[in-house]
């Protein structure tokens, strides 16, 4: 899985060098408001179809039919939400001319809302390699598509063009394969059961979201397109190496943690000892990125995104506090209190929110990237709080 992480991201970071230098930051900022649109209804209407079809021992092929119809009916929901809503949307960031960029991307959720429900069992069932396979080659499909759209047209509508052309891709392979064939047949309690469930994949979704975008919808709503565009693409650039380097850690702590929660002596040890490789990792990677970030931008994304090398500088502070901070996420799941993620997650976003616009009127999107900062700092003394308990007695891990 790391892999597949590593080649898919290696492809994102591909495709944004090349087409930055034939897109305008204003071009990206209008794609990111699509994006934008696209991941909040897909979080807000999200259903448990894969929590479902992982968890159910030995029940998969029962509930595929029923998981295949409720995603159709997902994306066609979401499909005309978007479109009822493209006008209202390029209206709130005072950009008409993302009204049609929006429209091309309400496809994307209708075309991948008959993808066979089937496909979920590469992770159930441990295949990593068929699904590395899989998804990878729906992401070179994308990052083609894109570049190659994009130097012919020197056109926005390319990178929406790049996903639903995955997407396609997406929903031919799947029926190509992977069996069991879905068929359109909607039995009424595991259609239940498939709801119940996606209502708390949904909650924890929206705080997640907000956490991850809410910088983006303020800087897009007060700044305009060409600001969004250089923020996103500095955040990418300067939070992605960083980020990656925590995530690969966390996924590989959890299962240790478990496995030694009980001793605490031993915990300790290894959570410190694994939270000072991250350090020794990010922070000099970090301070790169800060000390340099006119060279960096310049040789990756060319002359015209010079204006973002400033608030490289500050996310690249933002990505260090993160990717330290976050080492204790798997502890804490591996104690079995995700609900202390969750808070530190909420009090992130309050303490993002609050400064948010005042940053952003009187230093652009450099505020922005000061807020950032700010929210990841919140969450700290809770999250020190909590390590110290489970450090100091077994309650916590026993509830």
């Amino acid at each position: 899985m790391a892999l597949l992480r590593g080649s898919t991201r290696g492809m994102a970071v591909v495709k944004v060098i090349v087409l930055a230098r034939f897109l305008s930051p204003s071009q990206f900022g209008l794609y990111g408001i699509a994006i934008l649109v696209l991941g909040l209804l897909e979080i807000l209407t999200e259903t448990g179809v894969n929590v479902v079809l992982i968890q159910e021992e030995g029940k998969t092929d029962e509930y595929i039919s029923t998981a295949w119809v409720v995603s159709i009916l997902r994306g066609i929901i979401v499909f005309l939400l978007i479109l009822a809503l493209a006008p209202f949307i390029a209206s709130f960031f005072s950009s008409p001319t993302a009204i049609n960029l929006i429209r091309l991307a309400s496809l994307i959720p209708l075309v991948r809302g008959f993808i066979n429900p089937s496909i979920v069992k590469f992770q159930k069932e441990l295949k990593f390699n068929k699904e590395f396979w899989f998804r990878s080659s729906i992401f070179l499909v994308d990052v083609t598509f894109a570049i190659l759209l994009g130097i012919l047209t020197h056109s926005e509508y390319a990178l929406i063009w790049g996903m639903l052309a995955a997407a396609l891709t997406e929903v031919a392979l799947s029926f190509i394969v992977v069996k069991p064939i879905p068929s359109l047949k909607l039995e009424g309690e595991k259609f239940k059961k498939v709801v119940a469930r996606g209502k708390w994949i949904t909650f924890a979704g929206i705080f997640e979201y907000l956490f991850q975008h809410l910088d983006d919808i303020v800087v897009g709503r007060i700044l305009g397109t060409a600001s969004l565009g250089l923020y996103q693409q500095a955040y990418r650039v300067s939070t992605l190496p960083i980020s990656e380097v925590g995530e690969v850690f966390n996924k590989v702590t959890f299962p240790t943690y478990t496995k030694i929660s009980e001793d605490k002596e031993r915990l300790k040890k290894a959570f410190l000892k694994v939270t000072f490789v991250i350090s020794l990792l990010v922070i000099p990677f970090g301070l790169v990125l800060f000390f340099f970030a006119k060279e960096v931008v310049l040789i990756l994304l060319g002359e015209s995104w010079l204006e973002a090398s400033e608030v490289l500088k500050v996310l690249a502070v933002f990505g260090i506090v993160k990717a330290i901070s976050n080492s204790a996420y798997p502890l804490f799941l591996s104690a079995k209190r995700q609900e202390i993620i969750t808070v530190i997650t909420l009090v992130g976003i309050i303490a993002l929110a609050i400064p948010l616009i005042p940053l952003i009127n009187k230093f652009g999107i450099v505020g922005a990237g000061y807020a950032t900062i700010i929210g990841a700092l919140a969450g700290i003394p809770i999250g020190i709080y909590y390590l110290l308990k489970v450090f100091k007695r077994n309650v916590i891990i026993q509830k």
